[in-house]
């Protein structure tokens, strides 16, 4: 793991009834008391990029928004997606594990190497990784040459780049969360495409069906690349697995519909 990225304070606008937990191997913020329930964002996000999901859940959860690695207040962490997965296991413990995108990756990893600690799981945006060793050499190089731009021109530029991409098409300004994104550093965002991207991961495919906690798949409707890997995930985990679709939302589907997904999660056993 590496720990090479440097540290700034924590944003200072967090709501006050979110406590800061630093003492653990990932930092995050904590809320309520009940069941555990982990929220792990995406690439360029934080933790606080749950709030507006997660809120919803303090009354009858403790709610866990970490911060992955080399985001936000673990910027400083450099870790792979099996190494990151141990973090989040060392960190939250037995817990409901909701993942985004990069962090549904993470909480597939935790699924397979911690199983008992994944009381029901929830993957938003996610995949079992690229299964074509060209595709998947190719996708490492991208996002290398990717880390290299952002330690060149700087976060700002690289935002205004990544929230242009086609995947966030439907994903409206007011939506993007930029004030959180800007408090990562370039280095940190480096780190992760250069640990823990896409390219890095090793197909889990003919692992999934190990998965036994009940699992929750989640795709905007309009975002058809994760919509199709999302029910492959379904059929790779088998019957313990339910996919549901969020009408009129494209990747980030938590951000564009909050209600929706929060009904989602409602689903989900205690």
């Amino acid at each position: 793991m590496d720990r090479s990225a440097s540290t700034t304070c924590a944003m200072s606008d967090t709501p006050a009834e979110w406590r800061r937990h630093d003492d653990a191997p990932l930092s995050s913020l904590r809320r309520g008391t009940g069941p555990r329930m982990v929220f792990v964002h995406g690439f360029t996000q934080t933790g606080r990029s749950w709030i507006p999901v997660a809120e919803q859940f303090t009354n009858d959860h403790e709610v866990v928004l970490v911060d992955a690695p080399a985001h936000g207040d673990s910027r400083h962490i450099g870790a792979s997606l099996s190494e990151g997965a141990d973090l989040l296991a060392a960190t939250c413990a037995a817990a409901t594990y909701v993942g985004y995108s990069m962090g549904a990756r993470l909480c597939l990893h935790l699924a397979l190497a911690h199983p008992h600690l994944v009381r029901s799981l929830v993957l938003i945006g996610g995949t079992g990784g690229i299964t074509n060793d060209t595709e998947r050499a190719q996708r490492m190089r991208a996002d290398e040459t990717l880390a290299d731009q952002i330690l060149a021109d700087g976060v700002d530029q690289f935002l205004e780049r990544w929230l242009s991409l086609p995947l966030f098409a439907t994903l409206p300004a007011s939506a993007h969360g930029i004030d959180d994104r800007r408090s990562n550093t370039a280095l940190g965002l480096a780190s992760s495409l250069r640990h823990a991207g896409s390219g890095t991961q090793v197909p889990l495919w003919n692992e999934l069906h190990r998965i036994s906690a009940p699992t929750l798949v989640i795709a905007g409707e309009l975002d058809a690349k994760f919509s199709d890997l999302g029910h492959q995930l379904v059929s790779a985990i088998g019957t313990n697995a339910t996919f549901v679709g969020i009408p009129g939302t494209g990747h980030a589907a938590h951000l564009e519909d909050p209600e929706a997904v929060t009904a989602a999660l409602r689903t989900l056993p205690a």
